[in-house]
């Protein structure tokens, strides 16, 4: 298998560009994947020096019975293709309107999608399994590529956002979940705090800032990231935004979302090495 980095200022260009090369065999990576590949890489590899856009999302959804829940997908979710993107970027404005975009910047999503989510269904028809926080924090065997977490809504909106202690952050509902499982979380948090001896990590979410829960919608985590890992404990509003080291996840704020704006995807798939110039030697 072998990565690529697609990188566009047009966020579903760069998303189609990684489907492509992905393929039937490949996959767009996660946040668990983009998590994973960090914590075995070395700190001056790309993949721990700059920012991207994971193929995860989080939404908000009510069951039949009413409660609100955070529906986190890896593989692949409502915003899984480079349509529904664009289907949000050309919605009418109206604060009406079923599938544009939240106050705080958020993807709207309809009921159906709603609905379909939280039973495993997805718009292009694709089934996946759906755990609840409490069996995926137990550990769950074989844990597929592509699946979703049930995450009731005030045990999200009361996990960690801030610059939050290491330690702290092994034991968040939110930070296990992203992670893809609670050894998948303390493996990356010891790498990252390795990487300059600090205290603390930046970890984010808007669930506080939401006032319509009725409204079901989506955001999409990033992942931040800067050449050498600059400023990754500092309190400072001149570190929202690109290329800057403030963490993982997002706020509401529009500086910090991944559902607007330029984009970066990492892309797997098996390749040929036989087929590539990459790997010939071009010297004596």
């Amino acid at each position: 298998m072998e990565a690529a980095i697609f990188f566009d200022s047009y966020l579903p260009a760069a998303l189609r560009r990684a489907m492509d090369y992905a393929g039937d065999d490949g996959f767009v990576a996660s946040m668990p994947q983009l998590l994973h590949a960090r914590a075995n890489a070395p700190y001056d590899n790309i993949i721990w020096n700059t920012w991207f856009n994971p193929n995860s999302e989080e939404s908000m959804a009510t069951t039949p019975q009413g409660n609100h829940v955070v529906v986190t997908v890896h593989g692949g979710g409502i915003f899984g293709s480079p349509e529904r993107f664009e289907k949000l970027f050309r919605a009418n404005t109206s604060r009406f309107s079923e599938v544009g975009f939240t106050g705080l910047f958020a993807g709207k999503i309809t009921a159906t999608e709603a609905h379909d989510l939280l039973n495993g269904r997805l718009p292009d028809g694709t089934e996946i399994p759906v755990y609840s926080f409490d069996e995926f924090n137990r550990g769950v065997a074989d844990l597929p590529r592509h699946y979703a977490v049930v995450m009731d809504f005030e045990r999200a909106k009361n996990c960690r956002s801030g610059y939050e202690d290491f330690d702290d952050l092994k034991s968040d509902p939110l930070m296990i979940v992203r992670a893809g499982g609670v050894e998948a979380a303390a493996k990356y948090l010891d790498k990252a705090r390795n990487r300059h001896n600090t205290a603390t990590m930046g970890s984010w979410h808007p669930f506080n800032s939401i006032k319509d829960l009725d409204q079901p919608q989506t955001r999409v985590p990033n992942l931040a990231g800067n050449k050498g890992g600059v400023g990754t404990e500092e309190e400072d509003g001149h570190l929202y935004g690109y290329d800057a080291e403030y963490g993982m996840g997002g706020d509401s704020s529009i500086h910090n979302t991944s559902m607007i704006n330029v984009a970066r995807y990492v892309a797997v798939a098996p390749r040929d090495a036989s087929t590539s110039v990459r790997y010939l030697p071009f010297t004596a």
